[in-house]
């Protein structure tokens, strides 16, 4: 009988440790799930930077955190994107500012056609600019980053080292890079990235406005046979990376603090892969037999000036809804100018 009640009296006790052990131990943190739509197909240098982005926050917030991506704009479309986020039907969303070219006017200043060198200034800049203004036009959701690509460049079937030779060719253009074709004095004509590789081939257009990573990425280098180099009037495309406002509100300060932390690193991983993708383009032309040629100084400052009336038309058409168009302008060159000598 004694040792049947030590024996209850042993597990009585242990019982009791165990529980007082188990109330004063911290429960297992909550996973958060959140989805990411990206609208790069998943193949594309920048959907796998967005990727890494996705597994170093899970990797810092110790499974606190996890992160569907979607690439291809297979949850949301590129155009989309941003309201997408903005209305919760993706938690996280990357895509492209002048898809909904109008809403966003003190970032279109990033897109004007300033002279980019390459993808890192690009990025740094776009970055550095948003850090200064923080539009009031993205106040809905939180904005993690910025990335931009290298300059859009001309890549035409004959040679072009001038605007006389420039003159009246159509030029697949879209948008921006629109104006900049008609600025120079070719035609534009808009048509998405997958049909332009047909048209230069069967000879509906002569040339394309585009970065040089196109050449490899989509092949076109197999139907032009040259580059023109005009990266002084290089024009750029910024593209964000943000969050639904409230699903960030709710998340734990220190979780924040490490979304915001990968993401300040994140931006020169972007930048750099934008360079690299636009050396494989560089290399891969090269490698077919085709030409890069450079503008003289003398046709530089031409193509300069010819395209000035767009970043003019820019300040005089936002400064007139009360926004500071023209230091907005100013502060980008200056940034390009900054950046340049750190990462040429």
């Amino acid at each position: 009988m004694k040792n049947k009640c030590a024996v209850t009296f042993l597990w009585t006790g242990l019982a009791a440790m165990i529980l007082l052990l188990s109330l004063s131990s911290p429960l297992p943190a909550a996973t958060t799930t959140l989805t990411y739509s990206i609208f790069f197909p998943a193949s594309h240098g920048q959907a796998k930077a967005g990727e890494a982005w996705a597994r170093e926050v899970e990797k810092r917030a110790n499974g606190r955190i996890k992160i569907n991506v979607f690439a291809g704009g297979s949850l949301t479309p590129a155009d989309q994107c941003y309201d997408g986020t903005l209305k919760g039907i993706s938690d996280l969303g990357m895509s492209v500012f002048a898809y909904t070219r109008g809403r966003f006017p003190l970032m279109e200043v990033l897109d004007l056609p300033m002279g980019y060198p390459n993808g890192r200034v690009a990025t740094r800049v776009a970055n550095a600019y948003f850090k200064k203004y923080t539009p009031k036009e993205l106040a809905g959701v939180k904005v993690l980053y910025l990335h931009a690509h290298g300059p859009g460049l001309l890549h035409t079937k004959k040679p072009v080292t001038s605007l006389a030779q420039l003159k009246g060719l159509k030029i697949r253009s879209t948008g921006l890079s629109a104006k900049v074709t008609e600025a120079l004095g070719a035609v534009p004509v808009a048509m998405p990235q997958g049909q332009t590789y047909e048209s230069l081939q069967k000879g509906v257009v002569e040339g394309t406005f585009a970065p040089i990573e196109t050449l490899k990425g989509w092949k076109q280098a197999e139907v032009v046979k040259s580059t023109t180099d005009c990266s002084q009037v290089g024009y750029t495309t910024a593209m964000f990376v943000v969050m639904n406002l409230k699903k960030w509100n709710a998340l734990p300060a220190d979780v924040r603090k490490i979304m915001e932390e990968v993401s300040a690193e994140w931006v020169d991983v972007h930048g750099k892969a934008w360079d690299d993708l636009d050396k494989e383009g560089r290399d891969y032309t090269l490698s077919l037999g085709n030409q890069i040629l450079s503008l003289t100084p003398e046709e530089s400052a031409r193509w300069k000036q010819a395209v000035r009336p767009i970043i003019d038309g820019y300040i005089k058409n936002v400064s007139a809804k009360g926004l500071p168009a023209q230091s907005a302008v100013q502060d980008v060159e200056k940034l390009i100018r900054t950046y340049e000598k750190r990462y040429q």
